[in-house]
C-alpha cells in the first residue's frame, strides 16, 4: 500500500516546514507566548501569503486544496513545529463559511485580513455547571443570539466567530462580529501556551450561515482529522527527543539507552505511535465516505490519540526525569500540547463510546 502524500502535498509540507523553521523557532515561540495575542501575527500573515491557510479549503471558495489529506499534512507540520495560533479555529470556522458559500468572508480569513474563531461548546461555570445551549431568535430577516460559549480558541484576537446555536428547529451556524453590541469577550492563556476565551452573547446580532446540521458535523469531523495528524506528529517529536536524550545521558559511565528496561519502554512507545499514525491516516482516508463511516474512523483516531498520547507524554517526561517538566526544555511544551489535543473535540472516553455505538449500528446490533 502506498502511504506517500504525493508531490504537491510534499511541496506544501516542505514550504511550511522551512517557513516555521525560519519564522517560528523556539525563541520566536517564547516571544509569542509572552505577547498579548499569544501568537505571532506577522508569522500568521506570512503563512496566509504563502497559501498555507488556503490549503485547508477548496478551490471553489478561493482555497488551494481542502481535502482531508491536505488538512492532515498542514496540521502535521504544525505539530512538529509547535507554533501557536488559531489553526484549528480557522479550520472549523472556515469549513462552515465554505459550506455556506460565503467566499468574501472566507477570503479575508484565508488572506490573513481577518481572524476567525469557532464557538461550539457551552461555557462551564466555576462550580462545574454547564450553561444552557445558545439560542437563536429570528425577527424578520434578522437573527440574534443569546447564551455563553467556553474555551473559544484565540477569542481575544478574533474579528469574527462562527457560533452554533439552537433555532428551535435544530442546530445552526451563525456568524458573529466580536465588536458587535451584546458580545462580551473574556480571554485567557492556556496551559499549553495557546489562548482561548469565554464568549457571552446577549441578543447579539448574527448572520445565519447554515441550518444544515450535517455541515456542522462535517466541520467537526475535519477538526478531528486535524487533531489526529497534529497529535501523531507531536508524538514523533517526543519519541525522537527522548531517544536522543537516552543516547547522551550517562549513568555508571554508559548511556542510559543501553539499559534493556528503557529500550523495552521505548519500543512500546514506538509501536503505539505507529497505531496512532495509522488511525490518523484512516480518519483522512475514510472521510469522504458516508457520515457514519467517517465518524467511526474519526472516533477511533481520536480515542487512539488520547490513549497513546497520554502514554507518550508520560514516558517522555519520566525518562527525562525532573528536567522533562521544566519550561526551558521544549519537550515539556510538546507534552502539554499532546495532552491538550487529547481533550479537544471530545476526550478518549467520549470517542470510545461513540465508536462502540457507531460500530454497533454498522453491524445491525443494538448499541
Amino acid at each position: 500500500m502506498d502511504f506517500s502524500i504525493g508531490e504537491d502535498r510534499q511541496m506544501l509540507v516542505d514550504t511550511l516546514s522551512r517557513y516555521l523553521a525560519d519564522k517560528a523557532d523556539w525563541k520566536a515561540r517564547e516571544a509569542a507566548l509572552e505577547s498579548e495575542a499569544g501568537y505571532d501575527k506577522d508569522m500568521w500573515q506570512g503563512m496566509a501569503e504563502l497559501g498555507i491557510l488556503g490549503a485547508l479549503f477548496g478551490e471553489e471558495v478561493g482555497g488551494f486544496g481542502g481535502s482531508p489529506f491536505d488538512i492532515g499534512v498542514v496540521f502535521g507540520e504544525v505539530g512538529r513545529g509547535l507554533p501557536t495560533g488559531p489553526f484549528l479555529a480557522t479550520l472549523l470556522a472556515g469549513k462552515l463559511l465554505e459550506a455556506a458559500g460565503d467566499e468574501e468572508t472566507l477570503g479575508d480569513v484565508i488572506g490573513g485580513a481577518s481572524i476567525a474563531s469557532f464557538a461550539h461548546e457551552a461555557a462551564v461555570g466555576a462550580d462545574g455547571s454547564v450553561a444552557e445551549q445558545t439560542t437563536a431568535t429570528k425577527s424578520g430577516d434578522s437573527w440574534t443570539l443569546t447564551g455563553a460559549k467556553g474555551v473559544v480558541d484565540y477569542l481575544g484576537s478574533a474579528d469574527i466567530v462562527v457560533v452554533t446555536a439552537e433555532t428551535g428547529g435544530g442546530l445552526a451556524a451563525f456568524l458573529v462580529e466580536t465588536g458587535a453590541s451584546g458580545v462580551e469577550v473574556r480571554d485567557y492563556p492556556l496551559v499549553d501556551g495557546g489562548a482561548a476565551g469565554e464568549l457571552t452573547l446577549s441578543s447579539a446580532p448574527a448572520k445565519l450561515l447554515t441550518e444544515d446540521a450535517t455541515a456542522i458535523d462535517a466541520a467537526l469531523a475535519a477538526g478531528v482529522v486535524a487533531t489526529a495528524w497534529e497529535a501523531a506528529a507531536v508524538m514523533e517529536v517526543l519519541r525522537d527527543q527522548t531517544l536522543e536524550y537516552l543516547r547522551t545521558r550517562k549513568q555508571f559511565g554508559i548511556p542510559i539507552g543501553k539499559f534493556q528496561a528503557l529500550q523495552h519502554r521505548m519500543a512500546t512507545v514506538s509501536l503505539e505511535i505507529e497505531q496512532a499514525r495509522s488511525a490518523a491516516i484512516n480518519a483522512a482516508a475514510f472521510f469522504d465516505g458516508n457520515a457514519k463511516e467517517r465518524d467511526r474512523f474519526g472516533a477511533a483516531a481520536k480515542y487512539t490519540l488520547g490513549k497513546v498520547g497520554r502514554l507518550v507524554a508520560e514516558e517522555a517526561i519520566q525518562l527525562h526525569g525532573g528536567i522533562g517538566m521544566t519550561w526551558e526544555l521544549p519537550l515539556s511544551h510538546y507534552a502539554k500540547r499532546l495532552i491538550m489535543l487529547g481533550h479537544v473535540l471530545g476526550d478518549e472516553d467520549e470517542h470510545l463510546a461513540r465508536f462502540i455505538e457507531l460500530s454497533a449500528q454498522q453491524t445491525g446490533r443494538a448499541a
